[in-house]
């Protein structure tokens, strides 16, 4: 089996989205994170939004579309921290959402840094 190219940290929000969509859904999402943990470079599975430093893990299952939204913590070797999921509705990804990340992002490093 391939090493990781990173190690995935999630947050309380992300684990309670996760645990909140069906089974079939789950499995595809963390088979996804799966494959882009082994090396596999694809902007349709995880890609970096726009102006932040947040990136989303894209999943389409059964006509759904899921988004795992995360960040890089590079200082601990190459790990990814995910924040929270929604189930996206619109075609473009909701600002709140984003400015969601953005906050846990900021908590973490200033928990991180104290």
């Amino acid at each position: 089996m391939e090493k990781s190219q990173f190690q995935m940290l999630f947050m309380e929000e992300a684990r309670s989205f996760l645990k909140s969509v069906p089974d079939g859904a789950r499995n595809k999402i963390y088979y996804n994170i799966r494959k882009v943990q082994g090396g596999v470079k694809d902007s349709e599975l995880f890609k970096k939004l726009d102006s932040s430093d947040i990136w989303e893990f894209r999943t389409l299952y059964q006509g759904i579309a899921y988004r795992l939204f995360c960040f890089w913590d590079r200082d601990s070797n190459a790990l990814v921290v995910a924040t929270h999921g929604i189930i996206k509705k619109s075609q473009k990804t909701p600002g709140k959402e984003i400015a969601r990340a953005e906050e846990i992002r900021r908590k973490y490093f200033m928990a991180k840094n104290v």
